[in-house]
């Protein structure tokens, strides 16, 4: 049943409603970034999550009032029959590394694969390298990030730091607007929206010292 605007309650005041996935290695800072976008603090997060983890914040975009459920999920090999589970009812994913250890990168192209098995076909996938507070650390050039999205077409790379909030709103709020663009089916059962033709080519944002922070390709 369609309710009118004055009968919505505060919660279910939106236009869009997304479902977002957030996966990656363990330790890599899922749960820093989710923390952080929840609540703008950072937190300094030493346990690892069991399962998943669900989180709700709405988001004003281009006049639309967007809600975004985040689910932070597990990174541990003992949880994937867990989360995969989750992937079917997901919008978008974002898959994130820790840009200080290489290993967590490798094992992009792993979760790519367990998306596209488990996941919906359409499904927006972007990639963030976390902790780039400790660029002198890095072990990932932000080069080959670009050169992996390219290869395997997914929306955005971006660095990312929960504790030096960097990039995380940019996140959901690039995400939220590839997904609004895509979307052909408007809540409250209004007609059906056209899905818009967008450019291939990944937005890449990196947070590097003295360097640019946009590249093309």
């Amino acid at each position: 049943m369609q309710l009118s605007g004055s009968a919505r309650t505060a919660e279910e005041d939106f236009d869009y409603l997304f479902k977002i996935i957030l996966i990656g290695d363990s330790n890599v800072g899922k749960t820093c970034v989710v923390q952080h976008f929840k609540s703008g603090v950072y937190t300094e997060s030493r346990q690892n999550t069991i399962g998943v983890d669900f989180t709700v914040r709405s988001l004003e975009v281009d006049g639309k009032r967007v809600k975004m459920q985040v689910w932070d999920t597990a990174g541990q090999e003992r949880f994937r029959t867990i989360t995969q589970s989750y992937y079917r009812s997901a919008h978008a994913a974002i898959i994130a590394y820790d840009l200080t250890r290489r290993a967590t990168f490798e094992s992009v192209p792993h979760w790519i694969h367990e998306i596209e098995k488990y996941g919906a076909a359409n499904l927006v996938i972007m990639l963030i390298g976390n902790k780039s507070d400790r660029w002198e650390e890095r072990h990932v050039l932000f080069e080959e990030a670009c050169t992996l999205a390219e290869k395997h077409g997914l929306l955005a790379v971006l660095e990312t730091s929960a504790k030096e909030s960097r990039n995380i709103d940019e996140v959901f709020v690039l995400m939220a607007k590839e997904l609004i663009a895509r979307n052909s089916l408007h809540l409250y059962g209004e007609s059906a929206l056209n899905s818009l033709p967008l450019d291939s080519s990944p937005v890449l944002v990196a947070q590097r010292p003295s360097e640019k922070t946009h590249c093309t390709c």
